[in-house]
């Protein structure tokens, strides 16, 4: 029988990122022939006698099939909902529904397998928070007793995106004799700037009180210092004028026992690096690591979402056989997630089905370069890359060369507290318009000399791309630093640079710093007639803050300083302020993916 490759294989179209020298065997890759038969509230017992309950998803007339494992404390019974998928435009979008494409991966021969947590949704026990060690432990269990059952045959990978994603390599650092595999789309290395990026707080966390349907919740911290400590952390933090004056930190620091949004409030009590954000870090735990990894990450224009799966392809201590993915933009998250539905098939069947698709021949990374295409690279920075500056020059330019005058005033900006005022300063600088396309791939970091008048300060920097009429592009490069965070100059390498997040020393007012600020990596083509603009602020509320009048706290972003600061800005010849920009001059054809044609064949 004559059908296109994509009918042949039940898609729509053929992902764009296949190449056609590299994948193989598609005859023998999972179609879709299975009918789906789910299996409700099947209960089953961890190691400590404690009950959980899990939705199993079975393929109808498979026999015992390799599984697949979705877990996240955001609950099971709405995974599966059946309304299409829904962008965040959409007053129905919710954030939990993560756990992947059920239909599409049950159907092709995967027993799917979505648990409520210890504390969630119907099953016993206390609910610790995202990540805890207790959950860790957990998922060691379920993949274990998953094995064993009769419409399993043994082998089991994990899936799914955000929380379903990142909980992925630790517990695979628990290593489960029959976990073969795993796939994280979306990845954190470091626990503590997921929450605290470059130091600065984000109310971003406080989103999973409504996420996680706990039915007995406690805050972790109460395990690791008892109630004495505790309470008295609480008290202190509401010391923090930053913190204090927040009517919403304030009801979950003044609640006791502290059952109210437990997560958060231990959070809150954590603003510095440390052993409650290491139990919840994969980069704690590489060397345990022993099976096969695809890390996987989309270009995002907020928080610390791409830097982390570059650093774990560079530690040497993650030393199994690891892949890295972007390929997709931002441009439009839709959930259930089936963004990487094809990428995902051909790992698993590669591991779990043992049928080579020739996913192991490509090249270590493969990366969608936005405004251009697809390709591979072989390491991370790339080795031709044009390492170049990109100096802040006065009148709000930014120039490729140096400012050749000295003692130039500054320029600034005031911060105002959201206690006395709603506006939201800034400063910015744009460089001239492209007159030719140029590539950007890699790290970023900006050096920024400035003084604030006090102690200590948040700053936040974007670089947007700016369109020929002059709008912004969706997806600015982001990066943020607290002031008293110390760099560490030792661990630091170019586009890379590490602070020490254990300790806050105050900055000595109206004192001229260097500080060396990690901007989200990228990989663009700017076209000719385009600009970037760089912008430097000290907090980053959502624009519709201020029309609505409740839930601020959503939409607060970084938790903002209550004390009005003056931030100075040199960048002259003396204080040469500049971004470290990636500029990629050259790439062997041979590096760019060669999609298959969709042609007709005989199956």
């Amino acid at each position: 029988m004559k059908r296109t490759l994509s009918e042949y294989l039940g898609i729509d179209v053929l992902p764009n990122y296949w190449d056609r020298r590299y994948v193989k065997n598609l005859d023998k890759l999972s179609r879709p022939i299975y009918e789906v038969k789910l299996i409700e509230n099947v209960w089953m017992t961890l190691r400590d006698g404690t009950k959980l309950c899990t939705d199993v998803y079975l393929p109808v007339g498979a026999g015992s099939a390799p599984a697949l494992v979705s877990w996240s404390a955001y609950g099971k019974e709405m995974q599966n909902i059946k309304r299409g998928a829904i962008p965040p435009e959409s007053l129905l979008f919710d954030h939990s529904l993560e756990a992947g494409d059920i239909d599409y991966f049950v159907s092709r021969g995967y027993v799917y397998i979505i648990p409520d947590p210890r504390g969630i949704g119907k099953s016993e026990g206390t609910f610790y928070g995202v990540y805890n060690p207790q959950e860790q432990e957990d998922i060691y269990d379920i993949i274990e007793w998953a094995a064993v059952q009769e419409w399993c045959n043994g082998s089991i990978g994990m899936i799914g995106y955000s929380y379903f994603g990142i909980i992925q390599i630790l517990a695979a650092a628990q290593q489960p004799p029959h976990l073969k595999c795993i796939m994280p789309c979306s990845y954190v290395d470091d626990y503590y700037q997921h929450g605290y990026y470059g130091g600065v707080g984000t109310t971003y966390m406080s989103i999973y009180w409504e996420l996680c349907p706990a039915n007995k919740s406690m805050p972790w911290s109460l395990m690791m210092y008892g109630e004495e400590k505790v309470k008295e952390m609480m008290e202190d933090r509401l010391k923090d004028p930053d913190i204090g004056v927040n009517s919403y930190f304030s009801k979950i620091l003044s609640t006791w026992p502290p059952t109210y949004h437990t997560f958060y409030l231990d959070f809150l009590l954590h603003p510095l690096d440390g052993e409650y954000w290491k139990q919840r870090s994969a980069n704690q735990i590489y060397d345990k690591v022993k099976i096969p990894v695809y890390l996987h990450c989309a270009w995002s224009p907020n928080g610390r979402w791409s830097a982390p799966i570059f650093a774990a392809m560079n530690d040497e201590r993650l030393s199994t056989t690891k892949r890295l993915g972007v390929l997709e933009g931002y441009d439009g998250l839709e959930l259930p997630y089936r963004a990487l539905n094809e990428e995902l098939l051909r790992w698993y069947d590669h591991w779990l089905k043992d049928v080579d698709t020739g996913i192991m021949d490509e090249p270590l990374y493969k990366m969608n370069i936005m405004n251009s295409g697809t390709r591979y690279e072989h390491e991370w920075p790339l080795k031709r890359t044009n390492w170049k500056k990109l100096y802040l020059r006065s009148f709000g330019r930014l120039r490729w060369d140096s400012e050749p005058d000295s003692d130039l005033p500054p320029d600034g900006f005031i911060h105002l507290p959201p206690s006395i005022s709603t506006e939201v300063n800034s400063i910015h600088y744009r460089t001239s318009r492209f007159v030719k396309p140029v590539e950007f791939t890699g790290p970023i970091e900006i050096h920024l000399f400035a003084s604030i008048d006090t102690e200590d300060a948040n700053f936040l920097v974007n670089l947007y791309e700016i369109y020929p009429d002059g709008t912004r592009s969706y997806m600015p490069r982001y990066g943020a630093l607290k002031a008293s965070h110390p760099l560490n100059k030792e661990k630091s390498t170019i586009g890379s640079p590490v602070h020490d997040h254990t300790v806050s020393i105050p900055v000595t007012p109206g004192e001229i710093k260097e500080y060396i600020i990690e901007i989200n990596p990228t990989a663009i083509v700017i076209p000719a007639g385009h600009m970037l603009e760089l912008e430097i602020t000290s907090m980053n509320p959502n624009p519709s803050h201020t029309q609505s009048w409740t839930g601020k706290v959503g939409n607060m972003g970084v938790i903002p300083s209550n004390t009005t600061t003056s931030y100075k800005i040199y960048r002259d010849k003396d204080y040469q302020s500049y971004i470290l920009m990636p500029e990629i001059p050259y790439t062997p054809e041979e590096l760019w993916v060669q999609p298959i044609n969709d042609t007709s064949v005989e199956y």
